[in-house]
């Protein structure tokens, strides 16, 4: 069974962190046995061979850019932007190294068409041989994570030409629409924009977006929508996870939720430094399992880890190390009495049905 991540912010760890994802997450661990940079940036979750080990076969990898204004949310490291002319350049600095890892690792495919994504699923039906190199290829999909790079509306165009097929409107508040911990509306930029990405038919992605925001770019768009990394509220009651109502809206436009196995997310006073044992893979179904409730089926739920989205192994529940690991989060949902068709569809198959819709 392979499994489809809805969130890795994969180009900003090699950017600001220069990792070698084409390491294993131990290799890159060994590197990186700073005390001071393992608090800042986590011990490392992702990595070539664990991506393997997972059955990983397609991530959508971010575009990630923080504002230099403080906000709730920032890191305080990192290479911050003023403008929007700086956003935009450390974007597409990120875009290249996607292309960069295509283009010299056999491993790494950027997925642009469903014809990539078809590829790319038929190298994991491949018989594997030890005696040769795996065939199996990593496709990587490209989301947007906040859309300040996107100097004006009418350059998605562009954006889309290099790859991009997913985008998020806000991380903290963007020029385009009120993020979390920064409440707001979807603003007449931001109007301008649904209606320039729906001539692309792009996937729009809501996680991150203050609720006002949530709603009107629902009622807005009518194109495939997602929240690619968010909780139910109902595991932490905080902005940042989606409260049922949120989530219900959502289902109605056959949209996916990408539950995050990351502990802060949920269980509520959980704080980084804090044992990772409190939180279980149990508590990662939980989660997955409200959603499902929601919906009446399993249509409508998927993972989204963020791993190495600024935090590490530490504080992601008890029984994940790596991203190899996250095969577990299946087998929990089948000791759960999920069926072995919805248990595919929720590591999958969901997210597959949401890239038909966008893939050219």
């Amino acid at each position: 069974m392979i499994v489809i991540d809805g969130h890795q912010d994969i180009a900003y760890n090699i950017q600001i962190w220069k990792r070698d994802y084409s390491l294993s997450a131990h290799a890159i661990r060994q590197a990186e046995s700073e005390a001071n940079l393992i608090r800042l940036r986590g011990q490392a979750t992702l990595g070539l061979e664990d991506w393997l080990a997972g059955n990983v076969a397609v991530v959508f990898g971010t575009l990630f850019t923080e504002p230099a204004r403080p906000t709730s949310l920032s890191e305080g490291h990192g290479q911050p932007f003023h403008t929007p002319q700086e956003a935009h350049q450390l974007a597409m600095w990120q875009l290249d190294t996607y292309h960069r890892m295509a283009d010299e690792n056999r491993w790494f495919r950027l997925i642009k068409t469903a014809r990539d994504l078809d590829e790319v699923l038929v190298t994991w039906q491949q018989p594997r041989d030890a005696a040769k190199p795996d065939p199996r290829q990593i496709g990587v999909v490209v989301l947007m994570e906040g859309a300040d790079p996107i100097v004006e509306p009418e350059q998605v165009e562009l954006w889309y030409e290099r790859g991009l097929r997913i985008v998020g409107l806000a991380w903290a508040a963007t020029r385009y629409a009120g993020g979390n911990h920064e409440p707001g509306p979807l603003t007449d930029l931001g109007r301008r924009l649904l209606r320039v990405m729906r001539q692309f038919n792009m996937g729009l992605d809501l996680s991150h977006c203050a609720e006002q925001a949530y709603f009107q770019a629902l009622d807005a768009y009518d194109g495939p929508v997602i929240a690619s990394h968010a909780n139910p509220r109902k595991c932490v009651n905080q902005a940042r996870n989606l409260s049922d109502e949120m989530i219900r809206r959502l289902i109605e436009r056959d949209g996916i939720v990408g539950v995050m196995p990351v502990n802060v997310m949920l269980k509520p006073g959980w704080r980084r430094g804090d044992p990772k044992e409190q939180v279980a893979l149990a508590d990662v179904v939980g989660a997955i399992d409200h959603v499902c409730q929601l919906a009446g089926n399993a249509r409508h739920a998927g993972i989204g880890t963020d791993f190495d989205g600024g935090f590490g192994a530490q504080d992601i529940p008890a029984e994940l190390d790596t991203i190899a690991d996250v095969g577990k989060i299946g087998d929990e949902l089948a000791k759960r009495g999920y069926a072995q068709a919805d248990v595919e569809a929720i590591m999958s198959g969901n997210w597959l049905r949401f890239l038909g819709k966008v893939l050219p």
